[in-house]
């Protein structure tokens, strides 16, 4: 028996999404973000990333010493850096894992955002 007899179309029927009904709708599908339920701590470590580098003027400002100043880039440099890692994170569990249940050229356009994304930050 080939594939359309047996499934009485031109073709193989695809599968239901796994992992929820159809018609169900997401927090992505109302525009909520991954990082929405961490709002609150991000903004938080934003500012105290901000604080960080207001101190970096500062610094410049008085005339510190370079080599203490290249201290305070490093490490405001590494909290960008995990910051962004952690954003990627909430991305990849909330936004590209709602595409893979939803299937379809959405994963495909996901996982490739994604990719970017992490490119970029290698680039850094």
């Amino acid at each position: 028996m080939t594939t359309t007899e047996a499934t009485g179309q031109d073709g193989p029927t695809l599968p239901e999404p796994v992992g929820r009904p159809a018609g169900t709708v997401t927090d992505h599908d109302r525009g909520i973000h991954g990082y929405h339920h961490q709002k609150d701590e991000h903004l938080k470590r934003l500012r105290r990333i901000e604080g960080q580098i207001r101190g970096l003027q500062r610094m410049v400002d008085e005339d510190t010493y370079c080599i203490d100043i290249l201290t305070q880039v490093s490490a405001s440099t590494k909290a960008l850096q995990s910051f962004a890692l952690q954003l990627l994170e909430e991305h990849l569990r909330h936004c590209v894992a709602d595409a893979a249940v939803k299937g379809g050229d959405e994963i495909d356009a996901k996982v490739d955002e994604a990719t970017k994304a992490i490119a970029r930050l290698l680039r850094t």
